[in-house]
């Protein structure tokens, strides 16, 4: 038998799986890493630390199942997007840590932006709006705070990338990224797929420093030391277009939604790009070898997954995180209590930099049960804020909503999900789906899949929840929801 496996490389850790023909997982390995908060709304990890994860965590893998190296094709990486890095090409040692997708320290920069040229000036070229949220502004940051960081990048000294470019250039010695991760940088052009000359000469960002962007899935490079020497790197997603890939909505209208830190939703728009008025993003969704490349309409949600660790961690009122779903089920429901965890502001449809957390709707009445099901259920309605403003974006009404992610797991919340959305809510039997495009991404490239009807073959319905809400109890309770979106509103 032989495998494609895929390097995961997440917010808060990293894991290495490998899948076999059908799609299966046959054996993966997981590491945290540390998250590193220097000030409020600073958020790093350290670059180096993550590399020795992934080399932890491919060894680990294959070691747990028994496996050779050889017994791998091809391997595919997919990554936390945004989360910004600059390296020396001669010694390969970062400048500064990574400035994680959350960080806020970029909202001066955002304003004066705003300001300058006002809040739409490059969405029509790269499908964003300005906000700490991209790659673009942190890069920005760094060189204008990184002593000696502008002069290496004019040099020619200075490498930039996201993760994925990070890790491939650790691993093969490339400079490459693929067209997803780069429409994440907000400094490439959606139709050209290629660095915008003007966004970099704003920005004072040396073209130079830039990865080649080449298609989601092909030869990315040769890994060239360790156990995997040899072995080509043969496709390359960022986190949400992957697993938008490992769900096969290779169709215009499907779409998905990944419950992990965040909530990102997700809609296939086929080779067309839609504009978004309502609050979305205009991204690239992928693009696979030669074929045309796809786009997709995004819901970028900060706070959700990690809103229950902050629970376990800052509040302490659960001792791990499973535990959140069995308080949450011990009331009837929510006693008024509602939780916008605005903590690094409001991304999509907002867009709200000044916005901050808060618990609305505290009486004597209230308890942890009722503040923990209220964290459940804001996860619920940013979805359902992020799908309205996709179906009028797009016209398009889903028959289902696709969903992963580790949240999936609580039946509780994707109950109340079905209700909030009124569409069946359906999960997967491989979860991992984020693991699984990367893998997809190398696979069809190296030959081990021959098309995308192979994937599709593959994708079968694990567990579908059914709307069963009554609508006038759905209606008031959105209702109350977008109260507590107004009182979130203006702290900064």
């Amino acid at each position: 038998m032989r495998y494609v496996a895929a390097i995961d490389q997440g917010t808060t850790s990293s894991r290495f799986m490998v899948f076999d023909m059908g799609g299966n997982i046959v054996a993966s390995a997981q590491q945290e890493h540390q998250q590193i908060f220097p000030q409020p709304g600073w958020v790093e990890h350290d670059p180096e630390e993550i590399a020795s994860k992934v080399k932890l965590v491919t060894a680990e893998a294959l070691i747990t199942k028994g496996l050779l190296a050889t017994d791998i094709v091809a391997i595919g990486i997919t990554n936390q997007r945004e989360t910004t890095v600059v390296w020396n090409k001669h010694t390969g040692k970062p400048y500064y840590n990574a400035i994680v997708w959350q960080d806020t320290r970029t909202e001066h920069l955002v304003k004066q932006l705003n300001e300058q040229l006002g809040h739409n000036a490059w969405q029509q070229k790269t499908g964003l709006p300005f906000a700490t949220y991209f790659s673009s502004l942190k890069l920005k940051w760094l060189l204008d705070n990184v002593d000696g960081l502008q002069q290496a990048a004019e040099q020619g000294d200075a490498l930039f990338g996201n993760m994925d470019t990070w890790l491939l250039w650790k691993e093969t010695g490339e400079h490459k990224t693929d067209v997803t991760n780069a429409s994440r940088t907000q400094l490439m052009h959606l139709e050209t797929l290629d660095w915008d000359d003007e966004i970099l000469q704003t920005l004072n960002i040396p073209r130079q420093m830039l990865p080649q962007i080449v298609p989601s899935s092909g030869y990315f490079g040769t890994i060239q030391q360790g156990a995997f020497k040899g072995i080509n790197i043969m496709g390359v997603l960022g986190d949400q277009q992957a697993a938008l890939v490992g769900q096969t909505c290779f169709e215009p209208g499907q779409a998905k939604n990944t419950y992990g830190t965040g909530c990102f939703m997700l809609m296939n728009t086929g080779e067309k790009i839609v504009p978004s008025t309502k609050g979305l993003l205009t991204t690239v969704a992928y693009k696979l070898g030669q074929q045309p490349v796809h786009y997709a309409l995004e819901g970028s949600i900060a706070i959700t997954g990690s809103l229950v660790q902050w629970c376990r961690d800052n509040l302490g009122i659960i001792d791990k995180s499973s535990d959140i779903e069995t308080l949450a089920a011990s009331v009837p429901d929510n006693g008024d209590v509602y939780f916008v965890p605005a903590f690094s502001g409001l991304y999509a449809p907002y867009w709200r930099a000044d916005a901050r957390g808060v618990i609305t709707g505290l009486t004597g009445y209230a308890t942890k049960a009722h503040i923990a099901r209220a964290v459940l259920e804001a996860t619920a309605y940013q979805t359902l804020d992020v799908l309205l403003a996709m179906q009028a974006d797009s016209g398009i009404t889903l028959d289902a909503l696709n969903v992963d992610g580790g949240m999936t797991a609580n039946n509780l919340l994707m109950q109340f999900q079905a209700d909030m959305v009124q569409v069946p809510v359906q999960v997967p039997m491989v979860n991992e789906t984020t693991c699984l495009g990367a893998a997809y991404a190398a696979g069809l490239a190296s030959g081990y899949w021959k098309s995308v009807d192979d994937l599709k073959a593959n994708h079968q319905i694990n567990k579908r929840w059914q709307p069963a809400m009554q609508q006038d109890l759905r209606h008031h309770l959105h209702l109350r929801w977008q109260k507590a979106i107004g009182k979130s509103l203006d702290w900064m």
